[in-house]
């Protein structure tokens, strides 16, 4: 309560009792009504505390009514005792009523008036097309005792191809035999130190279960060394190595332990009779061609007999083609390949068979 309010109730109080003691002691002579009413509006006019107050002033016979809504009680006391206070005042009739308290920040809480919305223009609406028509198909009559047509046949979907094998590095040891076939004959009697030859790998080289070398598999080398049989004397000597290889794509050289075949030389002792000779040239015959080879070379050493062995040469080697000769490797041999094994256990022993 603020120090205002405690103010005008205690002159409020104050004046309630100066009233009563006014009302009982007043033995002036009357006033008349009209006069008596402004006196009493004047004597609240006047008062600072109550000025500005809507109150109305009634008198009658010395009663003077009061009435109006004033802002507080305090108010309506003072007004009471003012009216008193005025001479003449016989009995003060206060039917002053006290306003509501208005809510405090009544103007802050109220909302703040907001702009109207801008009208939202109607959405178009897009009329679809009516769908067409639907056609219904024309019953198909059947015979009495005609079956029904059998159910179309269900294809089974195939399943989906296996995802490709990862490539591994797999690597050969060195001291491993290559099976290589001979696609070129190679005689001591027309080949040449230096000269180079070709060839094929005879099976699979299987390697943890990977083929890191297929069968076909182009392979080159060349000729080491070669000895001509001499006349009357000397071994014919032919020696080969392997220099590289070609698989999928990949160019791998190689180095592997020389490959020699070595001819028996002449002696001293070249009288060799008719039925030795037609031996030896059966051997040959075998040699150089097997089969009817060697009939024609039996026929060929007996017809001539010690004749050709005092004038012809030592015997001369040769590796005749399709042959497979066994190379050892000198190095290990790196491979990137996905191809596993076709599941034959002895596919991982391959190489060590020819």
């Amino acid at each position: 309560m603020s120090s205002k309010t405690q103010t005008l109730k205690v002159m409020a109080l104050s004046a309630v009792l100066t009233a009563g003691l006014t009302g009982c002691n007043n033995t002036a002579a009357p006033v008349d009504d009209a006069t008596l009413t402004a006196q009493v509006q004047q004597k609240i006019a006047a008062d600072a505390a109550v000025s500005g107050e809507p109150v109305q002033v009634v008198a009658q016979g010395g009663v003077v009514t009061l009435t109006g809504n004033v802002s507080n009680g305090a108010v309506r006391t003072l007004v009471a005792r003012d009216a008193a206070g005025v001479a003449g005042v016989k009995q003060v009739t206060n039917d002053i009523t006290v306003a509501p308290a208005a809510p405090a920040n009544m103007a802050a809480v109220a909302p703040a008036p907001q702009p109207a919305p801008a009208p939202v223009p109607a959405p178009r609406v897009k009329v679809a097309p009516p769908p067409p028509p639907v056609r219904t198909p024309a019953p198909i009559t059947r015979a009495v005792n005609e079956p029904p047509p059998p159910p179309a046949p269900v294809r089974p979907v195939p399943p989906p191809p296996p995802a490709p094998p990862a490539a591994r590095l797999v690597t050969l040891p060195a001291g491993s035999t290559l099976p290589v076939r001979i696609t070129q004959t190679l005689d001591s009697a027309t080949t040449q130190t230096g000269d180079s030859f070709t060839g094929a790998i005879a099976t699979d080289i299987v390697q943890d279960g990977m083929v890191m070398l297929p069968r076909g598999a182009n392979v080159t080398g060349h000729v080491i060394e070669v000895k001509e049989a001499a006349h009357f004397k000397g071994a014919s000597l032919l020696s080969v190595e392997l220099t590289g290889i070609d698989a999928r794509g990949q160019r791998i050289s190689v180095s592997t332990q020389p490959y020699n075949v070595e001819g028996k030389g002449r002696g001293s002792n070249t009288a060799i009779k008719t039925g030795v000779g037609a031996a030896a040239g059966a051997v040959l015959g075998g040699i150089f061609g097997g089969g009817k080879g060697a009939a024609i070379g039996a026929a060929a050493g007996g017809g001539t007999g010690a004749g050709i062995n005092a004038v012809t040469r030592g015997q001369q080697v040769q590796i005749p083609s399709e042959s497979v000769v066994r190379f050892v490797t000198n190095n290990s041999i790196a491979v990137k390949t996905s191809v596993h094994a076709g599941g034959n256990p002895d596919d991982a022993g391959l190489q060590n068979r020819y």
